[in-house]
Formats: structure tokens, C-alpha cells, sequence
């Protein structure tokens, strides 16, 4: 295959992400990391944790780290009486809640959409995304997971 038809057939690549909505920004994560969304769920708080993590969740059994997105992107809190979800990752074995205010479709989109994080990106947000996709008015932010869930 020479060189412009593997750039064509890049560009042509489908690349679909879970969708949600954090402080009125929209936001998403590869539909592959995705185990499951859920509504609320009883979080357990954990003493002496990062100011991020809301704690722990029992998922049927399997024992899930709760990460508050608002708290890791320096946003403000929630409303109390407002409901968050949960989108739960998986992640080399392990369980991961993001908290997020609503969850939205999934987004499908070509690979050649994608572009990459601009340097004028407040710091907060550079870190923590791999890619930027202009959707109809809106930015759609795409989260780098390893690094929101401070595993990197």
C-alpha cells in the first residue's frame, strides 16, 4: 500500500467515544474503555485519599475507585442536590468511575477529525487530553483516561 493510501485509509477510520457533560463542557473517553454508565450510586468516602478521588463504590461485588472529574479539571463542585453518573472504565484489570453531571450519545467520528491539543489550553485541561474534536458550534474535549485517573 503506498504511503497516501494508508493516510486515506487513517483518515477514513471510525473512532467512537462515550460522551458526557462536566460544567457545561463535553467531554469523552474511547467507547472501548467503557464498561458501563450508571445513575447515582452510595459512594463510600476514604480518609487520606487524593482530594479527587470520592471514594469507592461496591458494583455488584467488584470494588470501583470513584474519580470526582469536576474536582481533577479544578472546576466547581456540584450542586448537592443535583444527581451525578457514573461512565465505569476498566483499566488493566481494574474498575473506574468518572463522575460526571450527565452522559451523553456516542460520538462516531473520523480519525482525521481529531486534532491535536492546542497550546493555549489552560494547563489544567492539557493534561488530561489527548485530542480535540470540533463538533457542530462546540468543542468535544477527548480525555487522555490514564492520566485523569492518575495512573500516569
Amino acid at each position: 500500500m503506498t504511503g497516501s493510501k494508508k493516510t486515506n485509509a487513517a483518515a477514513l477510520e471510525k473512532r467512537q467515544f462515550v460522551s458526557f457533560w462536566v460544567d457545561g463542557q463535553l467531554l469523552g473517553v474511547p467507547v472501548n474503555a467503557v464498561q458501563e454508565v450508571l445513575t447515582a450510586q452510595h459512594i463510600a468516602r476514604v480518609p487520606r485519599t487524593r482530594r479527587e478521588i470520592a471514594g469507592l463504590l461496591n458494583l455488584r461485588g467488584q470494588i470501583v475507585t470513584a474519580v470526582d472529574l469536576r474536582k481533577s479539571l479544578g472546576l466547581p463542585d456540584r450542586d448537592s442536590d443535583k444527581p451525578y453518573m457514573n461512565v465505569v472504565l476498566r483499566y488493566q484489570g481494574d474498575s473506574y468511575s468518572l463522575l460526571v453531571d450527565e452522559v451523553g450519545d456516542v460520538i462516531e467520528v473520523d480519525s482525521a477529525s481529531i486534532v491535536a491539543v492546542p497550546r493555549t489550553l489552560d494547563q489544567r485541561w492539557k493534561k488530561v487530553t489527548s485530542g480535540i474534536i470540533r463538533l457542530e458550534g462546540r468543542l468535544f474535549i477527548i480525555l487522555e483516561v490514564t492520566t485523569v485517573l492518575g495512573l500516569h
